[in-house]
């Protein structure tokens, strides 16, 4: 009796193993292919730049009010928060905004302002005194906390206003 319950035994492995071997054969192009498409398709994508208000309605006079009114938008389209500490936010001369101590949350927007001003749940300040967002032609970049393209956005000569989310370690949007 102890044969054929081992013989049975092996039958019900063979069966699992194979089973098991043609699940994985299955699955796994189709979560290669996720994670492919993890890596720049818009609508896979978490956190990104959804807006840019580059030219400061009004005169550019550099007061901190107009300083304020030129803006890039963040957001979370993940249900879950997504801690921004040691990101950065780059333009094309290389000024830079480094997030500090901060947590996105799901589903929600934070406005990163030029000028200052008191830093929100809704709205961080890089405290500048100058305009960073050229008027004519810019990109705005952003990267996470090992310095790995996340997204970005562009405008102006060349640009036309455009989303690049190719993903990747990218460098520029211009090419």
């Amino acid at each position: 009796m102890s044969v054929s319950v081992s013989v049975t035994a092996r039958r019900v492995a063979a069966a699992a193993a194979a089973a098991a071997a043609l699940v994985g054969a299955v699955a796994l192009p189709a979560s290669a292919a996720g994670h492919d498409h993890d890596r720049g398709r818009a609508h896979r994508q978490h956190v990104v730049i959804s807006a840019v208000q580059y030219d400061s309605p009004g005169r550019d006079h550099r007061s901190n009010r107009s300083l304020n009114k030129e803006w890039v938008d963040v957001t979370n389209n993940a249900r879950q928060d997504v801690n921004l500490e040691g990101w950065t936010l780059s333009d094309e001369d290389g000024h830079t905004y480094t997030f500090h101590h901060y947590r996105l949350e799901g589903r929600s927007t934070v406005r990163i302002h030029t000028g200052e001003g008191r830093d929100r749940d809704t709205d961080l300040y890089q405290d500048r005194r100058q305009y960073v967002w050229n008027n004519d032609h810019d990109t705005a970049t952003l990267r996470n906390d090992r310095g790995r393209f996340v997204d970005d956005y562009s405008w102006g000569r060349d640009h036309r206003d455009h989303r690049d989310r190719r993903g990747g370690d990218r460098h520029d949007a211009r090419h």
